[in-house]
């Protein structure tokens, strides 16, 4: 657990590296407020114990850095609701008889049901990316980092103050980066046969 402690420490030490535009890095990188980043946050703040804003000091590096992160952070999200959903019992019809847990990976590839829905996720997440992409709606310059609204408007998100939508991205972040610490954590257990649902359930059993 110490080393999965220490990667998802260096997986989300990127959310506070700094980004500058100009020739000189040093002078920018002095400049720069990393405290007023989003994701940069009470009570570790402007947290940055690997350097990556030493070596990635450009707007372009941290917003490919950004991105990763919260694209990460969402499937994370997603990850955790479909193992703590699976291992609740519930699936979607058609895959009734697909295990949870570790199992699921045999059953898709060897089951005429789990090759149906391993082709409805592949499908899924294919439409899913083009639609998504920023390169979608040319014509749309996105408001930040992680907007692929591509032009379709978010309800109720013009409505809401700049610090709202700035609280509001704050927290997508920071469960995202609790999601990915805690997908990693159920599969680690998972594979330990330690479990840590409330139940005392251990998927793929």
């Amino acid at each position: 657990m110490k080393t999965v402690a220490i990667l998802a420490l260096a997986g989300s030490a990127a959310a506070f590296a700094p980004s500058q535009d100009g020739a000189s890095s040093s002078t920018a990188l002095r400049s720069f407020d990393l405290s007023k980043e989003v994701g940069a946050m009470a009570p570790l703040g402007a947290f940055d114990p690997f350097g990556l804003c030493r070596d990635n000091n450009t707007r372009d590096s941290f917003d490919y850095m950004r991105r990763i992160e919260i694209t990460h952070g969402r499937v994370a999200m997603l990850a955790v609701t479909g193992y703590l959903t699976t291992a609740a019992g519930i699936r979607f019809p058609g895959a009734e008889n697909i295990p949870d847990g570790f199992a699921s990976f045999k059953a898709l590839s060897e089951t005429d049901d789990g090759n149906n829905v391993l082709l409805q996720m592949l499908a899924t997440t294919a439409v899913l990316t083009i639609l998504n992409g920023e390169k979608s709606n040319p014509d749309y310059e996105p408001l930040f980092v992680g907007d692929y609204s591509n032009g379709t408007p978010i309800k109720g998100w013009s409505k809401m103050s700049a610090e709202t939508q700035l609280r509001k991205r704050n927290i997508e972040i920071n469960q995202g980066r609790a999601a990915m610490m805690g997908i990693t954590g159920l599969m680690v257990h998972e594979a330990l046969g330690v479990s840590i649902l409330p139940t005392g359930y251990l998927p793929g059993q």
